[in-house]
């Protein structure tokens, strides 16, 4: 904690490590591990949370260092401040914001770091640092019924731990959906077969991008009573994977094994006709016969061609695709939004159907974000119309 360097000094640093998997620590600029942070990111390794608050902790560093603060002076109207400063768009109160030139946390980044830093300062009390802030940051709360529902023996449960860093509760209701004609837009400006394909299992399978990079040729159980015997029909299993040489992995974290070279278990998906179609046209036409890496996606171009495709390069395609398209930027979650939407549609609102559909963990998620009457919705409108008197 006495370890002081100007302002920018610390840095996120990738380690490579054995089996072809990431973790991120913080380091200053000679090299030295910045201790206790490393200690706090350690109990997170081998997740995607390791990378997420290690960019967000580096960030919360480098501002203790402007404002002369130690990790053991560190009060909680400071972590307020910070918080506010993060988020903040204009000058206010409070200065002027932090990561100036930079866009300011949304929401759901600024939960995410609230749970980052009380992990880490509470992380810090228990080791006889700072332990009033610790204390002021273990708060708790009556449980709700999503917090009894994920317990064991949820039915006992008497508190929940709560943030006073968090952001009041947001909605997220009326994601970013695509604009009228995109499908087709967009599949009449893929310039590959690879990028017909993309588009066409993102739109029929709502994939995360992520899911989508990950998958492997054997996780394709593209017929009938397939091998696996976990589903009758065709199907995808998405298999989390953290040694991925594209780095891509799947959100979800469902155990899968390889048995006698099948795949079975993950998160299991249906696949339309569509997506056999774009997938066989695929494979016989650009995927390279000299891949050895057994991955679904392969870039086709340049000196990688072959090697697996990235999730940031197949956001990149997709930007460029829709502007071609006149489209605007349109990015790959907007489908699976889309996806999402047009399930609850055409199955009357069933938030078990649509749950199982997108693979999300809970009916909740899918209700908060998606179960809505349309603004459109001839239903809404008479009711509408009635009360104007125009009915």
């Amino acid at each position: 904690m006495g370890h002081r360097r100007v302002i920018g000094d610390l840095r996120v640093q990738v380690l490579m490590r054995r089996g072809g998997w990431r973790s991120w620590t913080i380091l200053w600029p000679d090299g030295a591990v910045y201790g206790e942070a490393d200690r706090f990111l350690q109990k997170h390794d081998g997740s995607g949370t390791q990378r997420t608050y290690a960019y967000l902790l580096v960030d919360h560093l480098r501002w203790l260092e402007r404002e002369a603060l130690d990790l053991g002076s560190v009060q909680l109207r400071d972590l307020e401040r910070y918080m506010g400063l993060v988020g903040a768009q204009v000058n206010g109160p409070l200065g002027v914001p932090w990561r100036i030139g930079k866009r300011p946390y949304g929401h759901e980044t600024l939960k995410t770091a609230a749970a980052c830093l009380k992990g880490f300062y509470l992380d810090l009390a228990v080791l006889g640092s700072n332990a009033e802030l610790g204390r002021q940051l273990a708060l708790t709360r009556l449980p709700s019924r999503a917090d009894r529902n994920r317990a064991l023996l949820g039915h006992v449960k008497r508190s929940a731990p709560a943030n006073p860093l968090a952001p009041k509760v947001r909605r997220r209701r009326h994601p970013k959906l695509l604009p009228d004609g995109a499908r087709d837009a967009l599949l009449a400006n893929a310039t590959t077969a690879r990028d017909r394909m993309v588009v066409t299992w993102l739109l029929d399978g709502g994939f995360r991008i992520g899911e989508l990079c990950g998958l492997h040729l054997a996780d394709l159980h593209l017929r009938e009573r397939a091998a696996c015997a976990q589903a009758r029909v065709p199907h995808t299993h998405i298999c989390h994977r953290r040694g991925n040489r594209n780095q891509a992995s799947a959100k979800t974290k469902y155990p899968w094994a390889l048995e006698d070279g099948v795949i079975t278990g993950g998160l299991i998906k249906r696949v339309s006709p569509a997506m056999i179609h774009t997938y066989f046209d695929y494979m016989t036409s650009e995927y390279p016969t000299a891949a050895d890496h057994g991955m679904l996606l392969v870039q086709l171009t340049g000196l990688g061609r072959g090697d697996p495709w990235t999730a940031d390069a197949a956001r990149g395609m997709f930007a460029r695709m829709s502007r071609r398209a006149g489209l605007g930027h349109i990015t790959p979650h907007q489908c699976r939004h889309q996806f999402a939407t047009n399930v609850l549609d055409a199955a009357d609102g069933n938030l078990l159907i649509a749950r199982d559909a997108g693979g999300w963990a809970s009916t909740a998620t899918v209700a908060d974000i998606y179960a809505h009457i349309d603004i459109h919705d001839p239903a809404l409108t008479a009711a509408l119309q009635t009360v104007w008197g125009e009915r």
